[in-house]
């Protein structure tokens, strides 16, 4: 089967649901956050740049040489691609806090990076898609220019983000309400969004996952190598390695399937990399993090040690 050929079934209605998703999932994280979040990052910035430095710049780095490497089809090489340029996902935030990492510098660079993807994702998606000679043709063939995917991830990340923003600033009580659960709600949602894609194209995914499993198997672990040793490398706490490790191995794979479907008309390899990126990285994440919930911070420890 000729991935680069193949195109998911999806209904219009799924892909409204995975926009308005999306759009849930990015209102959930700005219900917990404040401009003073922001500023933050200037007062004590070497954490979140550390984070923001191995998501946008090492990982896509990295995922660009690891599809040389393996040398996947076009369309799985580019589905690689782009999610290494997507921003961290919401799921971050929760497993860091499970793994006792900075859970307030996961929110930080959850918010930041999603803010920063707005240029970077489709930035990086150029630079790589084309500097990958199996993958520029699908680039030149779809014509996809820079400030349309720049105004659609504006679109669809800060949009929601600037809401939750105003009900977290002018409501408080409504938005602690609903932190919780959008939290853990939009994990659930996209997750049964993930299993009722695999459903409807049970054949395409069966006779293709095996292609693309390995892939996404040694794209994820690239992506917590690259976040834990960038942090550990620039001297960050065991705390803030453990949250940015974590942010950059859990990306927003929802954005990733969103402009799959919207630029690349459902492209078989590129979708099912972003979807099964979807599962695995929580089928990592989880085991990862409760593993770390056993072994307390050195800092942590250092505190339960005081008198």
């Amino acid at each position: 089967m000729d991935l680069d050929a193949v195109r998911l079934n999806f209904s219009s209605e799924s892909l409204i649901f995975l926009n308005v998703l999306i759009g849930l999932i990015i209102f959930g994280i700005a219900l917990d956050l404040t401009p003073g979040d922001f500023t933050k990052v200037f007062k004590s910035p070497k954490a979140p740049l550390v984070g923001l430095l191995a998501q946008f710049a090492g990982l896509p780095f990295f995922t660009f040489l690891l599809t040389l490497v393996l040398q996947p089809s076009p369309s799985i090489a580019l589905g690689m691609i782009l999610i290494g340029a997507c921003p961290g996902g919401n799921m971050s935030n929760f497993l860091t806090h499970l793994a006792r990492g900075n859970a307030a510098l996961s929110v930080t660079m959850t918010a930041v990076s999603t803010v920063a993807a707005v240029v970077m994702t489709p930035l990086n998606v150029q630079i790589y898609g084309y500097l990958n000679p199996s993958t520029r043709p699908i680039l030149q063939a779809v014509e996809l220019d820079f400030m349309t995917l720049f105004l659609t991830v504006l679109t669809i990340l800060c949009v929601p983000m600037a809401a939750g923003m105003i009900v977290n600033r002018y409501v408080p009580a409504v938005s602690a309400r609903l932190h919780g659960p959008f939290k853990y709600f939009s994990i659930l949602f996209f997750i049964s969004f993930l299993v009722m894609a695999f459903m409807s194209n049970y054949d395409v995914f069966v006779n293709t996952i095996h292609r693309v499993a390995l892939a996404v198997i040694l794209h994820n672990a690239t992506a917590l190598l690259v976040g834990y040793g960038a942090a550990r490398l620039c001297r960050l706490d065991q705390r803030d390695a453990r949250a940015v490790c974590i942010e950059v191995g859990i990306q927003n794979s929802a954005l990733g399937l969103i402009l799959i479907f919207g630029f690349f008309e459902g492209m078989g390899g590129m979708a099912l990399v972003a979807g099964t990126w979807g599962l695995w990285h929580i089928i990592v994440g989880l085991p990862l993090a409760w593993y770390w919930s056993l072994d307390p911070p050195r800092e942590l420890a250092l505190e339960g040690a005081e008198p």
